[in-house]
């Protein structure tokens, strides 16, 4: 179990993040990327819900133990990993649909976020592993000012970003949108 010091982060993992292969590792690389930028702790495991079913439920019934308070499962295909984490947990269980397969991970979408009622389960865009994060974020931001804080910096930086970049219009020749205020 990862403590939170190897990834940048300090303290008991707030973030569990289930991987339903091991082939997932790459395609989650911006869920563990966004959670360190915002100093997040977390952990990660490699869970199936088909091939390991006994894993799930003990992985499930020991996040409150452990002072986890968000679940981020990644699973492509039947994608039943977050469905399965989320029917045996009280905490949020953040979805993320990878891509793949003979319909490109719309399968996965499907699943994700066609559940039952009563066992919900958050969903973000086939292979949205940084809005995962950022979701998980979002959570933990509303009880903690600091992690808040990170957040309106973060998106304030994006804000300032995507004006910079208008720039790139009149760079081109093209005729530019002129605020009215």
């Amino acid at each position: 179990m990862n403590t939170g010091m190897e990834n940048g982060t300090v303290g008991a993992p707030l973030v569990g993040v289930v991987l339903g292969s091991a082939s997932d590792l790459d395609k989650a690389r911006p869920v563990f990327d966004t959670l360190e930028e915002f100093r997040v702790p977390y952990d990660v495991a490699i869970i199936s819900a088909h091939r390991t079913p006994d894993l799930v439920e003990e992985y499930a019934r020991s996040v409150s133990g452990r002072g986890v308070k968000v679940v981020i499962a990644a699973a492509g295909l039947a994608a039943a990993l977050p469905g399965a984490i989320a029917a045996l947990v009280d905490i949020p269980v953040i979805g993320l649909p990878l891509g793949g397969g003979p319909v490109m991970g719309v399968d996965a979408l499907l699943s994700i976020t066609d559940m039952p009622p009563g066992v919900p389960v958050a969903g973000v865009g086939i292979g949205g592993a940084k809005n995962a994060a950022l979701l998980a974020v979002r959570v933990l931001a509303a009880y903690d000012p600091c992690l808040k804080a990170k957040l309106a910096a973060f998106r304030e930086k994006m804000s300032l970003d995507v004006r910079d970049k208008a720039a790139l219009i009149q760079e081109k020749g093209l005729p530019v949108w002129h605020r009215t205020r």
